[in-house]
Formats: structure tokens, C-alpha cells, sequence
């Protein structure tokens, strides 16, 4: 049995590190590379960082944020957000990321899953989907943050993310990110239940309960979560955290 990774997520504002709800209303959190060295002694599993507002600004990666990262950080590190280019993808993985995720030009250009996959090899693309779920419980693909539409659903985006060669899925509730109220299991087993690669649950996780619920009843790979990794509980202060080894077996019994 494969180990149930544990992935905090990390998103990048600027040069900062923040959190938002729903996509939308965020707070400061602290200087990533700071965070990092935390997380380091905590010893986790791997980290994402993911770039916020570059896509929805046009804006290339910030290289030299990334490389500080990269150069402080000891476990695997993804990053997403603004990569369009095979060029700029390259470069952020001779800096020292392993893998690049990717989500709104992958709607726009779903070549670039393949081409990115064809030369780094599928364990290094990462295909992102955000959801949004009506009043009337359909769910959406949406892209730029949340922003934009996009004319597919996602169970069926999700198999051709596969079929282009991308390696994992994360999967985002946009209604329960930053929420603590748990994640869609319904939206996350949907998309389990459409592709044979690994699925990444995020958005919405609240306790280590939501971990074990995402894995034993949506049948998600690995999970993924911001809020719970750098506050200490809910409306309160910010503290850097991880599940221990024990608290994971405890969870998923794969340790």
C-alpha cells in the first residue's frame, strides 16, 4: 500500500504568504521562507505553493521568490500559477521544484499538459481542477482564481487531463476552501471514480478527521490543506503545524 501523503499548501500573494476563503477574502500568514524552515522540522510529506494572483494578472512566475524557497526547503515542492510556457516550467524546475501544476492554461492549451509530461515525465505535471457547486448542486470547472467558467465538467476534464499525460489530480471545492468545514467528499469521489491516477483532495479540511473522511470514504491518494497547517484552530491565531507520524497512522493505518 502506497503512504497517504499529507500535502500543506501554501498560497503565494506578492512575495507573501496568505490565506483566502473561498477564493476570495484572504489574511496575512508570514514570510513563506520563514514557514518553509517550520515545515522542514516538521518533516512533511511535500509542499505545494501556488501563485494566486499571476494568472489573473498576466504575470510570469517570480523566479527569485521560488528560489529562495527551493534553497530553503528539504522535502519535494510543487508550484503553480502563471506557468504558460515550456520555457518558464524549465526554469522552475532547475531551481529545485519537482512539480509544476497547472490549471487555467491547461483550458486554454491543453497541449502543454502533454508537452510538459512527454519531457519531465508524468510524475512531474500536476493538473489542478477548481470547482464551484450551484445552488442547485451542479458543479463547474472554473478558471483565473475562480473567475472564469469553463464549458466542461469536471469528471469528464478530469479524464482528459489523464489521457494528456498529467500524473495527479488536485481537486478544489472553491465553496469549502478556507470554510474549515470539511471537503466535498461527494466532488472528490466523483473525480476518483473518473481517473486511475492519483487524486489529491483539497479545500476545506478542518480537522484531522477531514483527512481520514477524504481518503477512506472519497477515495482520494493524498490530501491537501491550508487553513489547518498554519492556524492554530479556526478564528484564531496563526501556527504552523503538521500531524505527527502516529497522529497519520492513526488516520490512515499506511504508515
Amino acid at each position: 500500500m502506497l503512504r497517504t501523503r499529507v500535502i500543506p499548501t501554501l498560497l503565494l500573494r506578492n512575495e507573501s504568504l496568505v490565506k483566502t476563503i473561498k477564493f476570495g477574502k484572504y489574511v496575512y500568514i508570514g514570510d513563506p521562507c520563514n514557514t518553509v524552515r517550520i515545515f522542514n522540522e516538521l518533516e512533511v510529506d511535500e509542499l505545494i505553493f501556488l501563485d494566486i494572483t499571476a494568472t489573473v494578472e498576466g504575470r510570469a512566475p517570480n523566479l527569485e521568490i521560488l528560489a529562495d524557497i527551493a534553497n530553503e526547503c528539504f522535502m519535494p515542492l510543487g508550484y503553480g500559477g502563471g506557468v504558460k510556457t515550456f520555457e518558464q516550467a524549465k526554469s522552475i524546475f532547475q531551481i529545485g521544484f519537482e512539480k509544476i501544476v497547472i490549471n487555467s492554461h491547461a483550458i486554454e492549451n491543453p497541449v502543454f499538459i502533454s508537452e510538459l509530461s512527454k519531457h519531465f515525465g508524468n510524475q512531474a505535471v500536476i493538473a489542478s481542477i477548481d470547482v464551484r457547486k450551484s445552488f442547485f448542486g451542479h458543479y463547474s470547472v472554473r478558471t483565473y482564481s475562480g473567475k472564469k467558467k469553463a464549458d466542461i465538467e469536471p469528471t469528464l476534464w478530469a479524464r482528459r487531463l489523464e489521457e494528456l499525460g498529467a500524473g495527479e489530480i488536485i481537486i478544489t471545492s472553491i465553496g469549502n476552501e478556507g470554510t474549515w468545514s470539511g471537503y466535498d467528499i461527494d466532488l472528490v469521489k466523483t473525480i476518483t471514480e473518473a481517473v486511475s491516477i492519483p487524486v489529491v483532495a483539497h479545500g476545506g479540511a478542518g480537522c484531522l478527521q477531514d483527512l481520514s473522511d477524504a481518503v477512506k470514504l472519497a477515495g482520494a491518494s493524498a490530501v491537501a490543506a491550508g487553513s489547518l497547517f498554519v492556524f492554530q484552530k479556526k478564528d484564531m491565531g496563526v501556527l504552523i503545524n503538521y500531524p505527527t507520524q502516529d497522529e497519520q497512522e492513526n488516520l490512515f493505518g499506511d504508515i
